[in-house]
């Protein structure tokens, strides 16, 4: 079968910032077009800055997302102040666009327990490591929200790698069967660590997996923030109506490493990165603003001047917070200790202790 044909790449603004599709003209006002630019800014602005914290020693390996901006940051915009988001451990973008604290994020990179935990009134699951596990969850909360009668809906996110996981397939047969009120939305940045997507799946598109249950499937360029954020915002109004669940191919692109404890050249060629910075989701919604009248250089240097004064204010909170609390790692596993966990403890305990000793 044809599935390309049949699930083929939507767009609405091109790499060069032209409109393509003149039927959202009307839709893509001014006030959209600069809420995206300073989403966009502030998350790339974030990841550079973590990244460098990294290398510094200030936190602890990181996921970086550069690249995959206008994925996260669109269809975070598209959801409610109600809904729902399960992200994985590379969706900090998203979780930044729809309110999570700056500081808070920082701190799950150090390591300290409360960084998972979303500002009060937010629903932000911590960030999924696990891969696929998210899926069934989220099938579930939307399930949950369904039968209480509320008009939320959920999004949750998974890169291509997850769609070889068993949870995947589970959630979307759960989602489907139900009729959830969720968005499955996939970022298909072609590699899952150092696997390129040829070599885990057969499948020309994920947009065709919805086939298999019978939900709609929607592939689009994860590049165009335009699309991104109208195609969304369409698959979670389906979503609301009682029309059940959506899947979203997001063709998109990491330009670094899968995170900074990985050497991307062992795997890939970096060169290929470089040839990609043509698309990149953020220079395109600079050309489009500047093809279109909305480029303002007085404006842009103020967003970035104040992007640079949050992220710096975020970063001091975070380290005037207490080293993490190693015991931690053992604590909150189960609500009492198992005695295999306990064993665990103590031993790593007492070698820190013995560490601790020898350094004196």
């Amino acid at each position: 079968m044809g599935y390309e044909k049949d699930f083929p790449m939507q767009q609405i603004v091109d790499k060069d910032g032209f409109l393509i599709l003149e039927d959202y003209k009307d839709k893509i006002t001014r006030d959209l077009v600069l809420t995206f630019y300073r989403h966009l800014i502030r998350v790339r602005t974030f990841d550079r800055k973590a990244k460098n914290l990294q290398r510094q020693g200030r936190i602890g390996t990181y996921a970086m997302f550069e690249g995959q901006e206008g994925a996260q940051v669109g269809s975070a915009m598209a959801l409610k102040e109600n809904d729902w988001m399960y992200p994985t451990y590379r969706d900090h973008a998203a979780s930044i666009t729809f309110g999570h604290s700056l500081p808070t994020i920082l701190a799950y990179w150090k390591g300290r327990v409360e960084g998972g935990v979303p500002p009060k009134g937010k629903h932000i699951v911590p960030p999924s490591v696990p891969i696929a596990t998210q899926l069934p969850l989220a099938a579930g909360t939307a399930m949950a929200e369904k039968y209480k009668g509320t008009n939320n809906a959920v999004i949750c996110y998974f890169g291509d790698g997850a769609t070889s996981e068993g949870d995947f397939h589970e959630g979307m047969n759960f989602a489907s069967v139900f009729k959830a009120p969720v968005v499955f939305f996939n970022q298909n940045n072609s590699y899952a660590i150092s696997v390129p997507i040829e070599k885990q799946m057969n499948s020309k598109t994920i947009a065709q997996k919805s086939a298999a249950y019978a939900i709609p499937g929607v592939r689009i360029d994860g590049n165009d923030i335009f699309v991104v954020y109208f195609e969304t915002l369409k698959a979670l109004e389906r979503a609301r109506n009682g029309h059940g669940p959506t899947l979203i191919e997001a063709v998109t692109w990491r330009y670094g490493a899968h995170t900074t404890a990985d050497d991307p050249t062992k795997y890939r060629n970096q060169e290929e990165s470089e040839k990609r910075r043509e698309f990149d989701p953020v220079t395109r919604v600079e050309k489009f603003m500047k093809n279109y009248g909305y480029w303002d250089d007085e404006w842009v240097e103020n967003q970035k001047q104040l992007v640079e004064e949050e992220i710096n204010q975020a970063v001091i909170e975070m380290e005037a917070m207490p080293s993490p609390n190693v015991s931690d790692l053992f604590d909150h596993i189960f609500a009492e200790p198992t005695w295999t966990i306990q064993e665990q403890k103590n031993a790593y305990l007492t070698h820190l202790r013995g560490e601790a000793s020898c350094n004196h």
